[in-house]
Parts: structure tokens; C-alpha cells; sequence
């Protein structure tokens, strides 16, 4: 239900449960301490969080209504509060207040021309990628003046292909007070157990990763990744290639069979393909599992600037990857990206017709609203860790299923393509 709070107060904290941050408070800066509109009679409102309304002391009764479902949210008489709606996403909010039974005050949201501020978690690439074409939709749809607060690599890849909006990272955000003139403000994240619908109207398990902003937002949400432009266009090595990606973020986003991209790597050399690993990292993982750079693929790892991924993607006749940032940054350049997930539902991803997953295996957990994604454990497995069955959905996807994927890809391989001879050494 909605939130009423004496004048005096300042909103209380929500706790939020995002896989960048358990609270809000780390995951994004706060809005301004109060609202920043002001109203007749000393009132103030703002949709920063949720419709916001300070009422000073006096005789007062308002109303909080859906404008589009045509629902009273809330009502109460008081004598001066803080009243703060229960939802944090996207709702068309009207507003009326009335002092000694006169109304006094009346406002529809309405954020044609007003900034509007969409916070995004720092520190994820696929993420931030996946929600990126819903508030660019948001900005487009209202004609807002959009703000997108985020972490400055993502800001030097999306910035100079949209002058449009203003990309802020959480530090020049509030540095530079921009909370204390933002009209509304909404957050992008991954939000476990909200069970109330406070932060998403629909749990994103059940939408997708990247759907879930197009609910937040209240945007279509129809996927139509944006085009970037690249400072750098140009080809990188003359002769064709395919990319691939083999690291990520915990153990059940690999692909966990043991031969599976030495495979791969040795059928796409065969057919005359160079293959580009670039990771940011040619090994990673925790504890005692360590993922290295497959045996046969050219390393073009490092930290370097998402552009110039960007660049090795845009002329890659194919990108053959996991459920992770990269992948996305290959849907946005229009590479055919093969992707190979089994802990992720299909509907979790962008859609693509090179989708590898092993329907007889144990799959989808992710998407599965009856568990919960432990980040911090690099083995996590929420049925069958510490089993022989542990990280079957991608253990059990064979090499032969993607080869059999890749071959789909129009053009990719055919009869002429066949001029090289595999490497004995990487046969498998």
C-alpha cells in the first residue's frame, strides 16, 4: 500500500533486491530528500521513486489514482505528511489534493520536456545492453529529456551514437544535484524477491532479462536493438573470422563441456575461418575452477574499450558465445550470434535463430521464480550442486549441436568455403 509519513520526515529507504546491490542506496544514488516541484499552498510533488507528494501542515485530503486503469491508489485526510506511492515503476499518476473540502491542487503526470532520469547498476555489460533500447523507447515515446545515469565505459560506447540523451555516470549525477530537478526517476535492475511488485509490475524471471524494462518503463516490448556508431569501423584482418566468447560471470554460464570449443574451434578453422577469442580476460573464475582461452583460437582478450569489440563483432561472419554481455553487444551490430545457455530460459535472451539448448537436461533455473541466483557463488547449481548431475544443461549440449547450429547461419559454410585443412593436433 501507499506511504504516508508526518511532514517532518524525509522517505524512508526502500530495500531492494538487485544483483548489482541489496539496497538501493549503493545500487543507485537517492532522489532529492523531498519533492522538487512546487504546487500551490506550499505543496510539492515529483515522480522520483513513485508519485511523491509533501503536504505542509494544514486540513488536507488527497488522492492518488492510475490514469490509465482509471484505479484510486490511494486516499487519506491528514494534516500534513509526506505521501509516497507503494509503486516505483512506470504509472501514469494524477494527483488531487483538496484543503478544507476546496481543491486546491490537480496535476496527470505528464513528462513532455521534463528530465527524466533512468538509473542503470554499474558494473554489467549484458545488462545495461539489454535494457538500454527500452529507455531509449521511453525517451522517444514522452519526449522527455532523458537522463541515463550508468558507468562511464558503457557512456563511451552509447553516447556518441545518441546525442539525444544525456549520460551521466552516479558520480556527475550527484555531483551535479541533477536529482533536484528531475521530474521522475526510474531504476533499471534485476529486483529478487518483490513479491509486493514494488520496483517491476511482473517478476523478471517471467519476462525475460531484457523485457523486464520494457514493463518497468510501461514501453512496448517488442526487441529492436539500436544501431551504434563506431569511432573505428574499419575491418580488422583482412580474411573472414568468427568471434567467440568462452568467460562470464559464474560457472553455470559456461559452456561446460569439456571438448566442446576445442570442437567448434577445429570445424571452423577446417572451413577456412579464422577464430577471434576476445574476452575480456584470455582465464578467469574463482577457487580451484579456472576457464581458459580455448586451445586454437587467436587471442584478442584484454581490457579494452567496448568499441573496439564492437569493431571485431561488426565484421565477424558469425559470434558464437554464452548468455552474456557480449553477446548482446553481437545483437546489437547484427552479427548472427549463436548462443549456448542452458541455465537461462530462450525467452530470457534476444531472439535468435541460433539458440543452442538441451531440452532432455535439467535447464532454465534462472528463470525459475521458486530459486534464487546466489552471485557471489561462482558454483552455483540450485539442484544438483555437489552431484554428478551439477551444470548438465550445458555439460550435455554437444559440440555436434552447435556445429549442427553454426551451419544454419546463411552463407557462413558451404562447399567453397572448405580450402583449409583442420589442424590434426585440434581434431576432435
Amino acid at each position: 500500500m501507499d506511504q504516508i509519513t508526518p511532514k517532518t520526515s524525509t522517505p524512508a529507504e526502500p530495500e531492494v533486491k538487485a544483483e548489482a546491490s541489496a539496497k538501493p542506496k549503493s545500487a543507485y544514488p537517492p532522489p532529492a530528500a523531498e519533492p522538487v516541484r512546487e504546487a500551490p499552498l506550499g505543496i510539492r510533488y515529483d515522480f522520483n521513486l513513485g508519485a511523491r507528494v509533501l503536504l505542509p501542515g494544514g486540513a488536507w485530503r488527497i488522492r492518488l489514482r492510475d490514469l490509465d486503469t482509471g484505479n484510486i491508489l490511494f486516499e487519506s485526510e491528514n494534516e500534513g505528511a509526506l505521501v509516497a506511492s507503494a509503486k516505483r515503476f512506470y504509472v501514469r499518476f494524477g494527483i488531487e489534493v483538496w484543503s478544507r473540502g476546496e481543491p486546491v491542487f490537480t496535476h496527470q503526470y505528464d513528462c513532455t520536456g521534463q528530465d527524466v532520469v533512468i538509473m542503470f547498476p554499474v558494473g554489467t555489460l549484458g545488462d545495461i545492453l539489454a535494457w538500454f533500447p527500452y529507455a531509449r523507447h521511453f525517451g522517444e515515446r514522452h519526449s522527455c529529456r532523458l537522463i541515463c545515469a550508468m558507468g562511464a565505459e558503457m557512456i563511451d560506447l552509447l553516447g556518441p551514437s545518441f546525442p539525444e540523451i544525456r549520460f551521466v555516470t552516479h558520480e556527475e549525477f550527484t555531483s551535479r544535484n541533477l536529482g533536484k530537478t528531475a521530474y521522475a526517476t526510474y531504476c533499471m535492475g534485476l529486483f529478487f524477491e518483490d513479491e509486493p511488485n514494488i520496483w517491476q509490475p511482473t517478476d523478471f524471471r517471467q519476462v525475460g532479462l531484457h523485457k523486464t524494462a520494457a514493463y518497468i518503463l510501461g514501453v512496448d516490448p517488442a526487441e529492436a536493438p539500436p544501431v551504434l556508431t563506431l569511432p573505428d569501423e574499419s575491418r580488422p584482418i583482412p580474411e573472414p573470422y568468427v568471434c567467440i566468447a568462452v568467460q562470464s560471470s559464474t560457472q553455470c554460464k559456461h559452456w561446460n563441456n569439456p571438448g566442446g570449443w576445442h570442437a567448434v574451434i577445429a570445424f571452423l578453422k577446417s572451413t577456412g575461418y579464422r577464430v577471434i577469442c576476445i574476452d575480456k580476460t584470455s582465464f578467469a573464475g574463482a577457487g580451484m575452477v579456472w576457464n581458459h582461452i580455448p586451445h586454437g583460437a587467436e587471442d584478442q582478450t584484454g581490457d579494452r574499450p567496448l568499441a573496439e569489440r564492437a569493431r571485431w563483432l561488426l565484421h565477424a561472419s558469425a559470434f558464437v558465445g554464452l548468455s552474456s554481455g557480449l553477446s548482446w553487444l553481437a545483437w546489437y551490430v547484427g552479427t548472427p550470434v549463436v548462443l549456448i545457455s542452458g541455465f537461462t530460459h530462450p525467452t530470457n535472451e534476444f531472439a535468435t535463430l541460433y539458440r543452442v539448448i538441451n531440452w532432455h537436461t535439467c535447464n532454465s533455473c534462472w528463470n525459475d521464480v521458486r530459486v534464487r541466483f546466489n552471485h557471489k557463488d561462482f558454483l552455483w547449481c540450485p539442484r544438483h550442486a555437489g552431484t554428478p548431475r551439477q551444470f548438465e544443461c550445458t555439460r550435455l549440449i554437444t559440440a555436434d549441436q552447435v556445429i549442427a547450429t553454426i551451419k544454419k547461419i546463411p552463407d557462413l559454410i558451404c562447399d567453397d568455403d572448405k580450402h583449409a585443412e583442420p589442424d590434426p593436433v585440434e581434431q576432435v
